[in-house]
């Protein structure tokens, strides 16, 4: 099979890349580490059409897919732009499919003009190893974290905590442990009483975390099962997948620039073989992440049943390539690459901050691994 954007999406692609350029998110990544408040680019992002990218048209979205959110993501990541964006096509793409509610049909036309803004916190499924909904735990290396639960009357309680795109949601989308143990979704107001969200810059000052802190707090159950929550995940695993080539590209960029310019010993150092296969490893770390990144946007549209291991293929591999190209292009670069003045950095600090995110690397690379062996058991056992 062979992936191609079509002229829709190389234009959507084009044009996310003009409207981030006229915005200095890289200097303000910098001096948001300073104290400086963070460029807000949401008013951006809405004035661009992405708040709607993944709302059907009647509700006044693009009625676009997750692929198209991809496409968006990439650009975010190569201009370290943290728009709410990831958090937002989550909920979303959630809310979008339960619109057969009245009330939350009546705030998709909101959410899809950038009026209002929606966050998600998103739970692992379980896998083959851990048959349990869970979050990530609020201190690395801590195991996983359970959801918050929800009483008779919708009323939640509970901590999700260091969740990204969590702080200046106005609707969280919640998932919940049940009265009756099933888990389902629940749709918070940010401002309702008993609602709390506390804001942890971790590293990375463009992508501020968010602890929610749920105590008796109102809530509206939407229509949504496993299955909707699991896609959901995904979804996130497929935009940070997206947001890590982003960053690739981008730092392959600067280092090439650097070695065309940088002169030792009378040449160029790309001329160097040392340096010229570092760059070349980062390109094809880039064509890998591209291609699986091109899977999973086709998976999460056209072949859900393989939606679970396209996107954790193109997250592992995403970030992965995302760590070498970052500390690649700071290598290049030489003492000057790992200067407070220049901007390899602060790809650096995005890249490690996202490889943490919602499971983390490892936890990608095991789901693939799980995935990967549960088809071939399948396999032997129909063939037998």
């Amino acid at each position: 099979m062979n992936f191609g954007l079509s002229e829709e999406q190389e234009l959507l692609r084009d044009t996310a890349r003009d409207a981030l350029e006229r915005l200095d998110t890289i200097a303000s990544a910098r001096e948001a580490l300073d104290g400086v408040d963070l460029l807000d680019s949401w008013s951006t992002a809405a004035e661009a059409g992405w708040a709607g990218l993944v709302i059907d048209e009647e509700h006044g979205g693009a009625g676009l897919g997750v692929f198209d959110a991809m496409l968006v993501h990439e650009e975010l990541g190569r201009r370290l732009t943290g728009t709410g964006l990831l958090g937002h096509v989550t909920a979303t793409g959630l809310l979008n499919a339960a619109a057969q509610d009245e009330r939350v049909a009546t705030i998709l036309p909101a959410l899809a003009a950038g009026e209002r803004r929606a966050a998600m916190t998103l739970a692992r499924p379980p896998r083959d190893d851990d048959e349990g909904w869970t979050l990530d735990a609020p201190v690395p290396g801590g195991g996983r974290a359970s959801l918050p639960a929800a009483d008779a009357g919708g009323a939640l309680s509970g901590t999700v905590a260091l969740h990204p795109e969590l702080p200046g949601a106005d609707v969280v989308v919640v998932v919940a442990t049940g009265p009756s143990g099933r888990v389902g979704a629940y749709l918070v107001d940010t401002a309702a009483p008993g609602v709390q969200i506390t804001e942890v810059v971790h590293g990375d000052a463009t992508r501020p975390l968010g602890t929610l802190e749920l105590r008796q707090a109102a809530s509206t159950p939407l229509q949504a099962d496993e299955g909707d929550l699991a896609r959901a995940w995904y979804t996130g695993q497929a935009l940070l997948a997206a947001e890590a080539l982003g960053v690739c590209q981008a730092t392959l960029d600067l280092g090439v620039a650097y070695a065309k310019e940088r002169h030792a010993f009378g040449r160029p150092i790309g001329s160097y073989q040392a340096v010229k296969h570092q760059l070349v490893e980062i390109l094809r770390r880039i064509d890998l992440t591209r291609n699986l990144c091109f899977f999973a946007g086709y998976a999460a549209d056209s072949s859900p049943g393989e939606f679970a291991l396209a996107a954790s293929s193109a997250r592992f591999a995403g970030e992965q390539g995302a760590d070498y190209a970052t500390r690649t292009c700071i290598a290049v670069h030489g003492g000057i690459g790992s200067t407070w003045e220049h901007d390899a950095p602060l790809f650096w600090r995005r890249a490690q901050l996202s490889r943490r995110l919602l499971g983390g690397v490892e936890d990608a690379g095991d789901r693939v691994a799980g995935e990967i062996i549960t088809t071939a058991r399948d396999r032997v056992a129909a063939a037998a």
